[in-house]
Parts: C-alpha cells; structure tokens; sequence
C-alpha cells in the first residue's frame, strides 16, 4: 500500500477531482452550464488533494472568506467539496486533508475556518462546532399578512439583477457587522452564487427578482431577493421562495414581509434559513400564519488558533477566567489559558493555575460567535463548569446584540 501525499490540486487535474466529487455525490449533471459552473467555482478556490501515487483518492477545496465576528473580521477558509473515493474510505484521507488545511491556516495567519456540514456526525471529531443556526419559516399568504408592527411607509422599487451587486453590494457589506457569521461578497460572489438565472438547488423557481426600499434617490433602506414557483396545477397558488431579506428596522422588514405576501397568484411565503432571533417571528399577529417549520444548523466553526481568535473578537464584558481546552487535532490549542477579556480588548495566555471552565475545542467554537450559551453547554454535560458561576460570566462576555447568522451557503 503506497504512502499518501497531501497537496495541491493543479488545475490539471480539477476535472477529475470534480468527476470524484460527482461520484462521491452519485451526480454528474448533463448540464454543460452547470459542469462549467462547478469547474470556475473550483477555480477561484484552494485545493487540496489526497493522492496514492497518481491516483486523486481525495478533494477537498477552500473558499477565501473573509467572516464577520463580533466586533472583527477575520480570514475564513470555507471549506467545501469534500470528497473521499470509495476505495479509501478509513484510510486517514479526510484527516490528512484537514489537518493540511490546519497547517496552512498557522502559515498564513487565518484563526478559524468554517464549512456547511453534509453529515453534521462527522465534522465535530475534527473540532467543528455549530457557529449558527437557520430557521426555516413558512408564511400562509392566502390572506393578508398580520403583523404587530406599522410597515414603513417609504415606496419599494424593483431592482434589476444586473446592477445589483453595484447597488446591494455596499448595503450588504455595511450591515455586515450587525451580525457575526455573515461572509464578506464581491461582485463576483453576488453574480455567481445570487443572480444566476437559475436556482442550483431547484430549478423550478424563476430568475432571481429584488425588492428594494426607498425611492431611488434616498439611500438603500433595505432589500428582499427571492424566487417565484409556479404550480402545474393553475388552480394552486404559487410559492415565493426568499433568498435573502435585510433591512434597517423592523418597520422596513414589515413592509418587505407584507410585499412578499402580497405577490399575485401565489399562497406560500418560505423562507430558508433566516436567524433564530428573526423579528418577523415576533411581530406577526397570528403564528398559525407565520410557522417555524424546521431549525437546523449552519455554519460550522473551527477555532483553528485559539488564543489569536479570541483575541481578535470584541467583549461585551469583563471576564477573568482560567479555561482548559481539548484539542486532539490541533496541540498547541491544548492546555490551562487565562482569559482576561474587557470591552477594551483581551489577553490569552498559558497558565498553571486551575480552570475555572473545561472545554472541548468544539464546544469553544460553538460559543465563539454568540450563538451559543455556555450555560446551555454546561447543563448539557459538555463543558465543565469548576467554579460556579463561570459560565454566566463568560455568556455575558460573549454575548452579542444579535445571535449570529448566515445565508451563504457553501
């Protein structure tokens, strides 16, 4: 049995790393548009490959992303298209492909990395934790919205999708910070991932379409993009499939909501993925109207260097805390730290003195952007609290206005 290597995927061989993605996946699609599609998106990512000797076994490739997290952005490897050829399952090839990805992150300078997991079992082994978490709602548009709140009142405009990352763009990117978790988009992202005529996951929707607030010489005051479904059946309503809806104040995000559900010949609003934390579940009238129909979670976080992450982030309060972190991936993230962090900013330090909190590196990640209680973690077994009351101190440490969110599927 031949040794295997870790390394770069030349552009040589993407073809057949993405002929062992489609296998791995049982796809392959027919379409040339979306085999070429596949290939650019390859293109404008890191690669690594797991090779014995010629043979590609392995494929992995990374986004270069830049994340939001309280307070910061960071440099964030997406990591996506992670494949393992049937012949060389449990032969270490997704270990050694992450752990390179581990070691060029210390090269390079990038404390955290992040993924959408497949199968959620297997990335936690690897030090992953559920940074955020989506909400699907589903809205019953048969009958006019309810809602708590007055709708603001400023006109709403369509907005051509062809100029959209022009005028989307600087609005997103200034809203960004409101929440963490939300990836930075550049023209490119907006059109490749966004805009395109058609929807990769469901081909049955229509163009993308865009609803902007506010006349077109006042400032964005907030958007919605979405898709529209129709049914075979004319005597069945359509459904509006929501992309994206952001907005400067609940108000604004009522008058999106109650365009939306007043679109013609449609009866379903649903939305995918929205924060948990959304205010349309709490300023519609009727939650018979307004379903939370699943929650699930989104972005995984991997806290590659501890101590430069935590430092990177702001705090909402004061914490002086010993922590013991567990790495089994990672060594030097392993061992007794003392945190001391403060609004003005944090230090991380290596310590003798005895924890206060014993974490999981997984579970560390977890709580890293907000979105997660430590409490929650402590109650549930997975993180030990030594002294009591250290959990509280650091939930008010981390807590964020916002819970942490993204829609940027990967």
């Amino acid at each position: 049995m031949s040794e295997l290597e870790f390394r770069d995927v030349p552009e040589s061989d993407v073809d057949r790393a993405l002929e062992l993605w489609w296998l791995v996946f049982h796809d392959r699609p027919d379409e040339r548009e979306k085999r070429e599609y596949h290939r650019a998106m390859v293109l404008r990512c890191d690669r690594v490959g797991a090779y014995d000797g010629d043979a590609l076994v392995g494929f992995l490739v990374a986004h270069r992303f830049t994340l939001s997290v309280p307070g910061a952005e960071l440099p964030c490897p997406g990591l996506t298209f992670v494949s393992v050829a049937p012949t060389h399952r449990r032969r270490g090839v997704l270990s050694g492909m992450i752990a390179e990805v581990f070691r060029r992150c210390a090269e390079h300078g990038r404390p955290i990395a992040a993924l959408w997991a497949t199968e959620a079992a297997i990335y936690g082994r690897f030090g992953f934790g559920a940074g955020t978490y989506g909400t699907t709602v589903e809205i019953n548009s048969t009958r006019p919205l309810a809602l708590r709140v007055d709708p603001d009142p400023r006109p709403l405009r369509l907005i051509d999708p062809a100029g959209a990352p022009a005028e989307l763009g600087p609005y997103y990117e200034a809203t960004r910070a409101r929440r963490a978790g939300r990836i930075a988009r550049d023209a490119e992202r907006w059109r490749a991932e966004w805009l395109t005529e058609t929807d990769e996951d469901d081909e049955e929707l229509g163009p993308p379409r865009i609803v902007g607030l506010g006349a077109t010489d006042e400032p964005l005051a907030g958007y919605a993009l979405y898709r529209t479904r129709r049914e075979d059946d004319p005597a069945k309503p359509g459904t509006v499939q929501v992309a994206e809806l952001v907005a400067d104040t609940p108000a604004g995000e009522a008058a999106l909501w109650n365009y939306l559900a007043g679109i013609d010949l449609t009866g379903t609003v649903r939305a995918w993925g929205l924060a948990p934390d959304d205010p349309l579940l709490l300023f519609a009238t009727d939650r018979d109207q307004v379903r939370a129909v699943a929650e699930f979670p989104a972005l995984w976080i991997r806290l590659v260097d501890v101590g430069a992450a935590l430092t990177a982030r702001s705090w909402a309060a004061e914490a002086f805390l010993v922590l013991e972190v567990r790495d089994e991936r990672i060594a030097a993230n392993s061992g007794r730290f003392r945190l001391d962090a403060t609004e003005h900013g944090c230090t991380y330090e290596p310590t003798e003195a005895a924890p206060d909190l014993v974490f999981d590196v997984r579970d560390l990640a977890a709580c890293y952007l907000g979105g997660t209680e430590v409490r929650r973690l402590v109650l549930a077994g997975l993180v030990t609290e030594c002294t009591p009351g250290a959990a509280a101190v650091l939930d008010a440490a981390l807590r964020t206005e916002q819970l942490p969110h993204t829609v940027d599927e990967f």
